[in-house]
């Protein structure tokens, strides 16, 4: 045995010894926190602003003299400029630093909020939301930023915990507290709500964020080309889907010029993207698996997410006669649950594959639109409530481990890049979500109607019955004239098939929703592990 070969008493007395401490994780400084939760505030706040005015359009319409059609763009011109900015604010918050960027926008969302309270006509009113929706849109990709920058990888899952409250419990609660405080307060106070939290935001930022000096000088530098067609094939896009059921898709001109538009401006600036030397967006990062089809889950999300925030209140609305503050109280069981959940989820992550985590969510997501799938005349509030409540643990279990799976391994200078990429396409999902669903509302309401129709043809006894005890009926209740009464009876038959086929419809469109997250489950099991990745993103 050599000197240097170690002795059984050595090896007794080596296990004897305390084990070396394992050197503990930096402390993450109270001020980064508070740039976090500040920074998701503002994101919350944000998205909020989206649903909290669509739950309350029919009043502000009114309140200013629009009609249903142009009064749409409210909605859709806050939208347009927060789809462009997202994706632009990386290299903006590069140009003035994050700051300067941040500080300046929170400021002027709460002025905007303030100026759309007093807006006296639609005009006014479409200029500001636009205004408005560019200062929003930073709020969003910006807290994402924060989050995978500051926070050291084992802290990411508790911030991003906190950006998924604005993901996805904002759209959920936004149609609660706007129709509350329109049905209680008036519309105006829809705008007014945003103070409070706004100015709390605004302090949490100024005393967290480090000064850092501005460069100006990549003003000069930048992807103007990209930058160009970027804003034109996203504002011509979102345009698209958000007027084209309206305005009969491609039977409009217009439609179809703003289509031709988009097409080629947003082909030009995936050219231009892929090919200068310092591009607007990393769309490279699009290869890496991870990201590539955590992209894509996300897509669908979001489709699934404010479709479904659409599709109810319609649903409500339009078949159970509710007014906007009964419709929130129906979908604060979408949002309130995720109040209790989502704060718990950072901790399934440490003891689950986050990927399973991943995955149940979106069964359940997909199983609550599932459950809607053969609705009737009777299936209101209380139908409502096991769906609602299934989706909220859904989508409370999504998106914070859908993040962190898609972001592993993204290197600090491209964090810009998927910021925006990652918000932009699920707020795109969104708008085709949306778009879809409209159509396939109008579409199948026609399809059923023509069937149903054809089961109460005048030819039928059971229909010229009907029509008999409903002439009977208006007659004894005022209609003098029989012929009169017949055609109010045959009206009311009528009305009653529309009914049942919008019913029908609406439970084909919740299929639809199921359907499209049953895909975005098909491709989470494309992730891999966070932790096999290697080399900053596995490709």
């Amino acid at each position: 045995m050599t000197a240097l070969q170690p002795t059984a008493a050595d090896a007794a007395n080596a296990a004897a010894l305390p084990a070396p401490a394992t050197p503990a994780a930096p402390a993450i400084p109270t001020k980064t926190w508070i740039a976090v939760i500040g920074a998701t505030l503002g994101a919350f706040m944000a998205v909020l602003n989206i649903q909290i005015v669509n739950a309350s359009l029919a009043d502000i319409q009114g309140a200013i003299g629009a009609g249903i059609d142009d009064g749409g763009w409210i909605s859709t011109s806050y939208l347009i400029a927060e789809i462009v900015v997202i994706p632009l604010s990386g290299w903006l918050a590069q140009v003035f630093s994050i700051r300067i960027y941040l500080l300046t926008n929170a400021i002027l969302f709460l002025v905007l909020s303030a100026a759309c309270a007093l807006a006296h006509d639609l005009s006014q009113m479409i200029v500001l939301r636009a205004i408005q929706g560019f200062t929003g849109g930073v709020l969003i990709p910006m807290a994402f930023t924060l989050i995978i920058t500051l926070l050291p990888r084992g802290k990411q899952p508790v911030g991003l915990a906190l950006f998924a409250l604005s993901a996805t419990f904002a759209p959920a609660i936004g149609p609660t507290i706007g129709g509350y405080l329109t049905e209680n307060f008036g519309w105006q106070y829809i705008f007014y709500v945003n103070l409070v939290p706004g100015a709390v935001m605004i302090a949490m930022l100024y005393v967290s964020l480090d000064p850092s000096p501005m460069k100006l000088s990549l003003i000069r530098q930048g992807d103007w080309a990209g930058i160009v067609t970027m804003a034109i094939g996203l504002s011509a896009l979102q345009t698209v889907l958000e007027e084209g059921n309206k305005d009969d898709w491609f039977g409009s001109p217009f439609i179809v010029k703003l289509s031709v538009i988009a097409a080629v401006a947003l082909t030009a600036f995936l050219i231009i993207e892929l090919t200068v030397k310092k591009p607007l967006l990393n769309l490279r990062l699009l290869v890496r698996r991870n990201f590539g089809f955590g992209m894509l889950a996300n897509f669908l999300l979001g489709i699934a997410l404010y479709g479904s925030v659409f599709i109810l209140p319609q649903y409500l609305s339009r078949i159970q006669g509710y007014n906007a503050e009964q419709i929130g109280m129906v979908l604060a069981w979408t949002g309130l649950p995720q109040l209790v959940l989502i704060p718990l989820v950072p901790r399934l992550m440490q003891r689950f594959d986050a990927r399973i985590v991943i995955g149940v969510g979106f069964v359940l997501f997909a199983a609550s639109n599932f459950m809607n799938i053969y609705m009737t005349s009777d299936y209101a509030a209380d139908q409502l409530l096991w769906p609602n409540i299934v989706r909220a643990i859904g989508q409370a279990l999504v998106m914070a481990p859908l993040s962190a799976v898609a972001t592993a391994g993204i290197e600090a200078e491209n964090a810009g890049s998927a910021s925006g990429l990652f918000n932009m396409m699920r707020n795109l999902g969104g708008a085709v979500g949306i778009a879809i669903l409209q159509t396939v509302l109008t579409k199948r309401e026609q399809y059923h109607s023509n069937v149903l129709m054809q089961s109460v043809s005048l030819l039928e006894q059971a229909t010229r019955n009907r029509i008999e005890q409903l002439t009977q009926y208006f007659m004894n209740h005022g209609v003098a004239d029989q012929a009169a009464a017949a055609h109010r009876a045959i009206a009311a038959i009528g009305k009653i098939v529309q009914k049942q086929a919008y019913i029908l419809a609406f439970s084909d469109t919740f299929y639809l929703l199921g359907m499209a997250l049953i895909i975005a489950l098909a491709a989470t099991l494309f992730l891999k592990k966070p932790g096999q990745l290697a080399g900053g993103g596995a490709h």
